[in-house]
């Protein structure tokens, strides 16, 4: 409706914390004569045990569900540096792969700071990167 601005919980979209916040910054905009929209196209989502789980984009059943062909990879924490340097090999980080493209269409991670890698993740994902231009970045540990 026209004149009338919501963020939060009163809403349908995803009921977190950081979606809330970013939909609040909005409406202010639009309510003072801007346009602004909010962009859920590659929205993390995190819950926060311990160990962290996290998901962003396409699972490998929802992709297949959708039609797309997917080489996915499974790569447990005992093989991550950052992991090994913490002394905490905890979980996994699934890479889900659109096959041909080689481009990252969902992460799902259970890892002690899920809830940190899965940002990028995210942006990975929203500027359709492929695994191997991730694969090229440099990760401090």
């Amino acid at each position: 409706m026209e004149h009338i601005y919501a963020a939060g919980d009163c809403t349908d979209q995803p009921q977190f914390v950081y979606v809330a916040a970013a939909a609040g910054t909005r409406a202010a905009i639009n309510m003072t004569g801007g346009d602004a929209a909010l962009n859920l196209t590659a929205m993390p989502a995190v819950v926060f045990t311990d160990p962290q789980v996290a998901t962003v984009g396409y699972s490998e059943a929802e992709a297949h569900h959708d039609g797309i062909k997917t080489d996915s990879r499974t790569l447990t924490l005992d093989n991550v540096p950052r992991a090994l340097a913490n002394f905490d090999t905890r979980g996994f980080i699934k890479l889900v792969v659109e096959e041909g493209s080689g481009r990252l269409i969902g992460v799902q991670a259970v890892a002690p700071e899920a809830g940190e890698l899965i940002q990028t993740a995210a942006l990975a994902i929203r500027n359709r990167m492929t695994v191997q231009e991730l694969a090229d970045q440099l990760f401090p540990y």
